[in-house]
């Protein structure tokens, strides 16, 4: 008597091999983007980590204590430093943050809360097309609205500069961050009876401010490294100054004034102000990074 034929087994046996097939298909694939995900995270690295070794090569040698706390010398002279550049740097960026901060956080929670009209449309069009403007335009508008009626130079009008480039970052960044506040914490604000004002502030901008934080910090940073809004508005100055009304010295001015001078000593301080520059703004982000961090704790 013979025995049954079994059908089944080649079949499920050939769905098991199509099955681990598929599998070993979708782990190749996936180990082939992930791979791709990390060359291409080391390709965008890969620039910053150039620069960066390229400015220690040729800056570090001259980062001494003297380039801190000395004044330029005048030309032909070796040594000297650049103190009043990095102080006259700090207050420029300074005074531009206190400008830009109050109206771009404030434009920001305006756009997100209230801009469902014409006028925030006319915000937002002028906002992102200020955002694309050259910087040297800003700094020719600068020299227009502040130097030509003052009749001089001065910090403050760098300081303006540096605010009309900060502001479309704050301004935009603080709107996305607003909007990413869950629609419940307001209504249930609004559902204990608190007005819409004050449920903005002590509720909606709470929730944000790591955020706002955030990209408050990422336009101080970048603003912090123009120089040819400065050349139109604060301009440059050789001496110690700390007055908002007169020209004031810059790291960015002075680089670009020492790259293109024809002294090797110059040029020396050029790529050491260059390196400190980074570090600045590096420590501009290192501080971003801890505050975010802080607030988000809270």
């Amino acid at each position: 008597m013979s025995r049954p034929v079994s059908v089944g087994a080649p079949a499920t046996s050939l769905r098991g091999a199509g099955g681990r097939m598929a599998l070993l298909r979708r782990n190749l694939l996936d180990r082939l983007v992930v791979a791709a995900c990390y060359a291409s995270a080391a390709l965008v690295l890969l620039p910053l980590g150039l620069i960066i070794w390229h400015l220690l090569a040729k800056g570090l040698p001259g980062l001494t204590i003297a380039f801190f706390t000395h004044m330029p010398t005048p030309v032909g002279e070796v040594g000297g430093g650049m103190a009043n550049a990095i102080v006259g740097t700090l207050i420029i960026v300074g005074t531009g943050a206190l400008l830009a901060l109050p109206i771009g956080i404030a434009s920001g929670v305006y756009l997100a809360e209230f801009g469902r009209n014409k006028f925030a449309g006319l915000v937002r069009y002028t906002t992102d097309l200020l955002s694309g403007v050259p910087s040297i335009v800003i700094g020719v508008a600068a020299y227009g609205l502040v130097v030509v009626p003052m009749g001089r130079f001065s910090a403050l009008a760098g300081g303006v500069a540096l605010a009309i480039l900060m502001l479309p970052t704050i301004i935009r960044s603080t709107e996305e961050m607003v909007r990413l506040v869950p629609q419940s914490y307001r209504h249930a604000a609004l559902a204990l009876g608190a007005p819409r004002w004050k449920v903005t502030q002590q509720v909606v901008l709470p929730a944000a401010r790591a955020g706002i934080a955030t990209a408050s910090m990422l336009a101080v940073a970048r603003a912090a490294g123009e120089t040819a809004p400065l050349l139109f508005t604060a301009l440059g100055n050789r001496f110690w100054s700390l007055k908002l009304d007169q020209p004031m010295a810059t790291l960015p001015v002075f680089i670009y004034d020492y790259a293109r001078a024809p002294y090797d000593d110059w040029n020396r301080q050029a790529w050491t102000g260059a390196l400190v520059l980074v570090l600045l703004v590096s420590l501009i982000s290192g501080v971003l990074r801890v505050t975010a961090r802080r607030i988000r704790a809270r």
